[in-house]
């Protein structure tokens, strides 16, 4: 992955998360009130249009190093940004909609995805410090 892609995805991630954010307040609000699940697809757009968000600052702050670590590292935190929120926030808006029970457990691993993704940001700031 490259800034450039990092940003592509940021903004498909983005206009997505206010389309479903949308879709959720208006066109689906009370077929999900009815289901008592508004609350869970509120928290997979927060999650998703702030993990969007994040990549764009991302993006930024990678395209200024030169070091190569700190680039490798800010690639990982841009992947696993990118498939945790599609695990995290694409499986709430799955089970808020009626999806599979099974999806239940992709939730929390999009979870700690999303939370690898910070964990290689920590180190990838490290790695730019000692470059």
């Amino acid at each position: 992955m490259i800034p450039r892609l990092a940003v592509l995805a940021a903004g498909l991630f983005g206009a997505s998360a206010v389309i479903l954010g949308a879709a959720g307040a208006h066109g689906l609000r009370n077929f999900l009130l009815a289901r008592g699940m508004q609350a869970t697809w509120e928290t997979a757009v927060q999650f998703h249009l702030l993990h969007a968000v994040a990549l764009v600052g991302l993006a930024g702050w990678w395209q200024g190093q030169s070091g190569r670590e700190a680039r490798r590292r800010a690639a990982w935190a841009a992947r696993c940004w990118c498939v945790g929120i599609v695990f995290f926030s694409g499986s709430l808006y799955l089970l808020s909609t009626g999806g599979p029970r099974w999806l239940g457990p992709i939730t929390p691993l999009g979870g700690i995805v999303l939370l690898a993704g910070w964990s290689w940001t920590i180190a990838a700031a490290f790695a730019a410090a000692k470059e």
